[in-house]
């Protein structure tokens, strides 16, 4: 059987639309969902929306709605922008959803049973718009520094889960990477929090929110948020809420899922996903993730996005400038993957007349017209594998390129590095420009000359295998690349990785046909 990949986006709070920090974290986990089914592994991608809490009922009753109706026109404007970026998710959960209530609470009630849940009083400070418990020593003077809010002082019975008992066994986890974070700046981020402070006993229940799901031994309560949310991975695969490995997906060809190969999420929710989510899991008594991956954030020229500022980038307006596959690109080469990024309109245009317009855009359409050319002229493109060509120089070079280009593509996604796989792909499209300036195809063209037809094939087949290495980042726009060569999309498409990567994919002779122009200039 196949090797397998479950990888997640962290579910997303439904008291807003989707911004482009969602969306630069599902577009990343797209991409290596895409890649890891391209090279044939069993692949589950998983998203969603957490949709219980107190900002949340507080939000819904603010704009004169049931909390139940409120999260359910958010969740779809989720579902809905994902579709609308292309995104190739297995499963998209709901907090909401039955199943995911019942997993919890029988969850619940077993840690609850095994005294890791334990009947108490929260003396402390609460951020509602982070839905997170706070501490002196996380605000800057005196407010939350992500919300600019003060916290609520609280002092309420509730039930506690004993974090406490973790604190030796995390650290030792995180330290020798068995629970590895990446990047490494991210991981010392976290010991360096464990070195200096005590996890205290957190709050598994809330007395006074209504809105979340009721502790199944006390009905008064309801279960802190981000308890039940981090649940939400196991659920998304249809774990009943036993502690045992969830392996549902068996029947239908999945095999085992578990644990998580790669989370991703932003700098902001790392602690509680380093800390709360991982001692739930020893808990339970289930395998931890294998890896934890942050990345940062997105200013626009240089400050935080904010209404107030009038500088909040959406994901529909990218898509509308741009297209699908622009703003998917766009995103995912915005900075190196794992740091924060700056980010503008004068940039996204510059890059994307120069990447997209001017890049494969131009190489594309260049291509196919040379192509044309050749065969009103009734010159045959040769597979570089003919007798006229093998053993040269230049094409075993041509080849090696293509092969070296893979290498790192591979090497690249593999080591989670997504924006240096597209510089390499870039790399490899400036390759085959410079192939076409400095081999003059219309000039064999003019004369006729046979050669043309090895020359055409190489410049062909070549764009086919970038199509291959956009298909991850820019679906689309691969699949009109292999219709403009003459390619049936649905039997490229159904090549495993090595009939896809092997030269001599496209047959000599394959009629080209011209289309419309992938990415017009701005």
């Amino acid at each position: 059987m196949n090797k397998k990949f479950y990888i997640t986006t962290p579910i997303y709070y439904v008291n807003d639309k989707p911004h482009i920090g969602s969306a630069y974290t599902t577009i990343a986990a797209d991409v290596l969902a895409r890649y890891h089914r391209m090279i044939g592994d069993r692949t589950f991608f998983l998203t969603g929306t957490d949709e219980h809490g107190a900002k949340i009922e507080k939000t819904a009753r603010k704009a004169g709605q049931e909390p139940k109706k409120f999260v359910d026109e958010l969740a779809a404007k989720f579902e809905l922008a994902w579709d609308e970026l292309n995104i190739s998710n297995d499963n998209f959960i709901r907090t909401t959803d039955k199943k995911h209530v019942s997993a919890a609470q029988k969850a619940l009630e077993y840690l609850y049973e095994k005294k890791y849940i334990y009947k108490g009083q929260y003396t402390g400070l609460y951020c509602v718009g982070c839905e997170q418990y706070k501490t002196a020593k996380d605000l800057v003077n005196g407010k939350c520094p992500d919300h600019g809010t003060e916290p609520e002082k609280m002092k309420e019975e509730c039930y506690m889960f004993k974090l406490s008992a973790f604190q030796s066994k995390l650290f030792d986890l995180i330290k020798k990477d068995k629970l590895l974070i990446s990047p490494v700046e991210r991981k010392n981020e976290v010991i360096s929090f464990l070195e200096k402070n005590k996890l205290e006993d957190i709050s598994a229940s809330r007395k006074n929110v209504k809105w979340g799901i009721t502790l199944p031994w006390d009905k008064e309560h309801t279960t802190y948020v981000w308890i039940e949310a981090f649940l939400n991975y196991l659920t998304g695969l249809g774990w009943s809420g036993e502690n045992k490995t969830p392996s549902p997906l068996e029947g239908e060809g999945w095999g085992e899922v578990w644990p998580p190969d790669v989370q991703l999420m932003s700098k902001d929710i790392l602690r509680v996903h380093a800390t709360i989510w991982p001692a739930l899991l020893l808990a339970i008594d289930l395998s931890l993730p294998k890896q934890i991956f942050v990345h940062g954030f997105f200013l626009v020229d240089g400050q935080k996005m904010s209404k107030s500022l009038g500088n909040v980038i959406s994901p529909e307006d990218l898509i509308k400038k741009y297209g699908v596959d622009g703003a998917r690109y766009l995103l995912m080469s915005a900075t190196p993957f794992g740091h924060d990024g700056d980010v503008s309109w004068k940039k996204f245009d510059e890059k994307y007349n120069a990447d997209l317009a001017n890049g494969i855009g131009n190489l594309s359409a260049r291509s196919i017209t040379l192509a044309e050319k050749t065969q009103n002229s009734k010159l045959k493109t040769q597979n570089n594998n003919s007798p006229a060509a093998r053993g040269s120089a230049e094409q075993v070079k041509f080849k090696n390129e293509v092969s070296k280009a893979w290498k790192e593509f591979i090497k690249n996604l593999n080591n989670l590095e997504i924006d240096r796989a597209l510089f390499y792909i870039n790399f490899q499209m400036k390759y085959l420009d410079n192939y076409i300036t400095e081999n003059k195809p219309w000039e064999l063209i003019k004369k006729k000359d046979e050669k043309v037809g090895i020359i055409m094939y190489n410049i062909l087949e070549g764009l086919r295998q970038i199509a291959w290495m956009l298909w991850p980042f820019m679906p689309q726009t691969s699949e009109k690349i292999w219709e403009q060569l003459g390619l049936d999309v649905s039997q490229e498409l159904a090549k495993n990785f090595k009939e896809a990567t092997q030269w001599g994919g496209l047959k000599p002779g394959t009629k080209v046909k011209k289309g419309e122009v992938l990415f017009p200039r701005i």
